[in-house]
Formats: C-alpha cells, structure tokens, sequence
C-alpha cells in the first residue's frame, strides 16, 4: 500500500484538527483523553518524500515516555544483510520498546492519521526510544530490510514509512540526523532545524530539537526500498540524545509481533 501523493492533503486535515497545546504537567492515566498537538509541518523533500514536523510531541508526552522506560535499556541490535540481528560497531546506542499505554496508543494514533485515514493501527511496529550518550552513534543504514526474510507479508512486509522524533536533549552537542543523499535547500529559514555549518556535499543534517520529528517514505512506488533514504544518527560529542523509531510496515504486524491492538 502506497499512502501518497494524498498525504499532503490528508496532512493538512491532521494540522487544522489538532488543537490542544502541551503541557509539561503529567495528566494521571485514569483522567488522561488524546489529544492532539497543533503541530506544523514543512516539506524537506517530494522524492524520496521528507517532511520535517515541529511539535510532534508534547512535553509531557516527552516527560511520560522518558519515565515509563526507565531501566529498560539495552544495547541497540542490528541486522545484516543475511537478517541475523547482533551487537555491532555501527550502532552504539541503546534502545527499548515502549509499553502501549494510553498516551504510548494516542502517540500512535498521531503518527497513523499523519499518513492517512485508512492507515491500521495493525500496520506499526511497537514504538521504540533510543538513546545515545558521548561518542555514540548509528552509522550510514536505511530502515527498509535489504534480507529478503525480513520483510516478508507474514512479517508485515517492508518498512513502508519512518518517523524519528527527538524525545529529549540534555547539555547536547552533535547528534543530528544525516541524510547525505539530500540536497541542503538554500532557504535560511531551515537554518532553524537543519544544521547549515555542515559543508554542503554532507548533505542535510536535521538538529535533534526536542518535540521534533522527521518523517519519510522508505520504498518507492514499485515497493523497491528508495536508497535515498540512506542516513546516519551522528556522533553525541557531548551531552546525551532521547529519540523515538515508529515504523509503519507495508502490511500488518502479527500480534506476537506488536501485541494486542484493543480500542482505538
């Protein structure tokens, strides 16, 4: 399933229903309703599709997510080209799943009306937080599986879209999300989400602003995996970096994959 060239439309839809602003206060559960933020969008990129979101998140969201995985993180596993997961020098973060909770289930709700009405809850990975401290980093990857295995329908497919969204940011240096395939546009106004000190055959570096997403399409219209998309998490120099993977695969997760979806 292809969402787009409809997901600009379908975009603003989303923007102009959105009206409740964040709050740093944390909401208990039992009184918490979703709403969502009035975030704004920016078109980076139509080939491969890039669109940069400000105020994806909630401060308090951010706050909830940071509490409710404490302790859980281990070091990030990647997979090679034959799909067999390990710990490797390309990636030195840690990582760890986020338990769906009622604002875990209203962040997903978001990133599913982002791509479009007719998106199923069934389509997403479980949420993931990352985080890097000094010197750690993901070098050059793509999201979309080169194993064939890894993305076959049992398994949902490819992952069709990506979004990385910058969760927290303390005493942070380094960091950005580098896409050296893409162009870094002339405007200066992006100079206040992408880092214009880069040279520019670097390509375009998105700072890691808290609250801020990035959000792209992975496959092309034949379902090939767009190598484009190529990026980088970047060296922490100092300081420490909280960020979140949500994934939409083409078709739908099996539960033993992503859990039970309950109500939406």
């Amino acid at each position: 399933m292809m969402l787009f060239p409809r997901c600009l439309s379908l975009l603003v839809t989303a923007f102009f229903a959105s009206n409740v602003r964040g709050s740093s206060e944390q909401v208990p559960l039992r009184d918490y309703s979703c709403q969502h933020p009035p975030y704004t969008i920016h078109l980076f990129s139509k080939a491969p599709l890039v669109i940069y979101i400000s105020n994806f998140l909630t401060p308090s969201e951010r706050s909830h997510l940071q509490e409710i995985t404490k302790g859980t993180f281990a070091h990030s596993a990647v997979a090679d080209e034959s799909g067999q997961e390990g710990l490797r020098q390309t990636r030195t973060s840690q990582s760890t799943s986020v338990a769906r909770d009622p604002i875990v289930r209203c962040i997903e709700s978001r990133a599913l009306l982002f791509q479009g009405f007719d998106t199923p809850r069934s389509h997403l990975e479980p949420l993931q937080l990352v985080q890097y401290g000094n010197d750690e980093r993901y070098h050059l990857h793509t999201d979309w599986f080169t194993a064939a295995d890894r993305a076959t329908p049992d398994v949902g497919g490819n992952r069709l879209t990506s979004f990385f969204v910058y969760v927290a940011a303390s005493n942070l240096t380094g960091g950005g999300t580098n896409f050296p395939i893409l162009d870094q546009p002339d405007d200066e106004r992006w100079c206040e989400f992408l880092d214009c000190d880069e040279p520019w055959d670097n390509g375009a570096t998105f700072r890691p602003v808290p609250g801020n997403a990035v959000f792209w399409q992975n496959l092309m219209e034949d379902g090939a995996g767009d190598s484009a998309t190529i990026h980088a998490g970047l060296p922490v120099t100092s300081g420490y970096k909280l960020g979140m993977n949500i994934w939409t695969r083409q078709g739908p997760l099996d539960e033993k994959f992503r859990g039970a979806d309950g109500e939406d």
